[in-house]
């Protein structure tokens, strides 16, 4: 690597090195174990994944698991370049080595999706009747909510549209990607 290179990877690493010190320090003071917050965002980390566990049609178990991997995949793709840039973020935290919320892209959003997702299958209903209006409740109800409560905020401009077109993008891109999926699995079947 030019020494000139080498120098600036440096600098940005150990800026980087600092931020993430910074962030576990302002943690460890405002979102640490002694807050309701804390404990309202490690709720929303593990509620989901029980009621997960109770509810989750086994026989389907993988089908599911796949698209909600793929919720959790694409939600973090869209939600950390956001936080990074400064167009939202969240004061609180349940684990601050993660500068989004680890809380809703891990268990909450994917929860939701993967049961919503179960449900229209077993019911046979519109995907993307049920899933926009999802995208609706999460970003014009659900996220307003954790803005009252201090649990997220905006900056430079962004606001709740550009998040139902976030959730929209989730339903999407995790539908069809789970449908080629599909496919492919049941052509390789009359392959053989």
């Amino acid at each position: 690597m030019p020494s000139e290179q080498k120098t600036i990877y440096e600098t940005i690493d150990s800026k980087q090195i600092e931020i993430s010190y910074d962030w576990i320090n302002y943690w460890k003071q405002f979102s640490s174990f002694d807050t309701w917050q804390f404990w309202v965002t490690l709720l929303f980390l593990l509620v989901p994944l029980i009621v997960l566990y109770f509810v989750l049609d086994r026989k389907k178990a993988l089908l599911l698991g796949f698209y909600g991997f793929n919720v959790h995949v694409w939600f973090t793709y869209i939600d950390a370049p956001g936080v990074s840039f400064g167009f939202w973020g969240y004061p609180y935290r349940a684990i601050p080595f993660f500068n989004y919320s680890f809380s809703l892209d891990v268990a909450l959003v994917p929860v939701v999706y993967i049961l919503l997702y179960q449900w229209v299958l077993k019911n046979n209903k519109n995907y993307y009747l049920y899933f926009t209006l999802l995208a609706a409740f999460f970003a014009f109800i659900f996220k307003p909510l954790l803005t009252a409560l201090g649990l997220f905020e905006f900056s430079r401009g962004a606001n709740y549209f550009h998040l139902f077109i976030g959730y929209l993008t989730i339903m999407l891109v995790s539908k069809w990607i789970t449908n080629l999926f599909i496919k492919f699995q049941n052509n390789s079947s009359s392959l053989t």
